[in-house]
C-alpha cells in the first residue's frame, strides 16, 4: 500500500478503486429500484456526501435527495445521537434509501433507522460506503456497501479527523499516533 505525504497515512482505498465500486453500487441500486416512481436518498451528514453526490451521478433512476445531520456523542461510538438537521422531504409512502459514509458499530445507524422507520416510508434501506463488521455491537442490515474495513481509523472521501482530510479522493489509514 502507497503511502502519503503526510506520513501517518497509509493508503487503503485508491481513487480509481472508488470510481469504479461507486458505478458498481449505483448500477446496482438503479436495478433494484428500476421500478420504482421514485426514491429518496437521504445523505447522512457530512461524512456521506461526497459518497452521495458520486453514487447519485450513476444512478438511472428518478429520486430525491435529502440530508439528516446527526452529532454523536462519546466518541461516536456510544450511540447517544441528535438530530441536527431533520429531514425536508416528507418519506411517508416513499422508497427511502440512506446513504452512510460508514458503518461500524451499528449504534448510530440503529438511532436512525428506527427515528426513520416512524415515518412510515414504503421501503428503508441503507447504503455505506465502507463497512466494519468486526466492530458491530448493534445488528443493523446494510443493504448496499462499498467496501469492507478491518477495525482501523481512516479518513478521505469524506472521512475526517478533527474536520480534516475528507477531501482526499481515495480512503487511508490515519496513524493517530503520529
Amino acid at each position: 500500500m502507497e503511502k502519503h505525504e503526510d506520513q501517518s497515512l497509509e493508503v487503503l482505498q485508491t481513487e480509481e478503486q472508488i470510481k469504479k465500486k461507486v458505478a458498481i453500487l449505483g448500477e446496482s441500486i438503479s436495478r433494484d429500484y428500476a421500478d420504482v416512481d421514485e426514491l429518496v436518498l437521504v445523505a447522512v451528514l457530512r461524512g456521506s456526501v461526497y459518497f452521495t453526490v458520486d453514487l447519485s451521478r450513476h444512478l438511472s433512476i428518478p429520486f430525491i435527495l435529502d440530508f439528516i445531520g446527526i452529532s454523536s456523542y462519546g466518541g461516536g461510538s456510544s450511540g447517544i445521537v441528535r438530530i441536527t438537521k431533520d429531514l425536508d422531504v416528507n418519506i411517508a409512502h416513499k422508497h427511502v434509501l440512506m446513504v452512510e459514509d460508514i458503518v461500524d458499530t451499528g449504534l448510530t445507524l440503529n438511532y436512525l433507522l428506527k427515528n426513520l422507520i416512524i415515518r412510515n416510508p414504503v421501503s428503508l434501506k441503507v447504503c455505506t460506503f465502507l463497512d466494519m463488521p468486526g466492530r458491530r455491537i448493534v445488528d443493523v442490515p446494510v443493504d448496499y456497501k462499498g467496501f469492507e474495513l478491518p477495525d482501523v481509523f481512516v479518513v478521505g472521501y469524506g472521512l475526517d479527523y478533527h474536520e480534516r482530510y475528507r477531501n482526499l479522493l481515495y480512503v487511508a489509514k490515519k496513524d493517530l499516533e503520529k
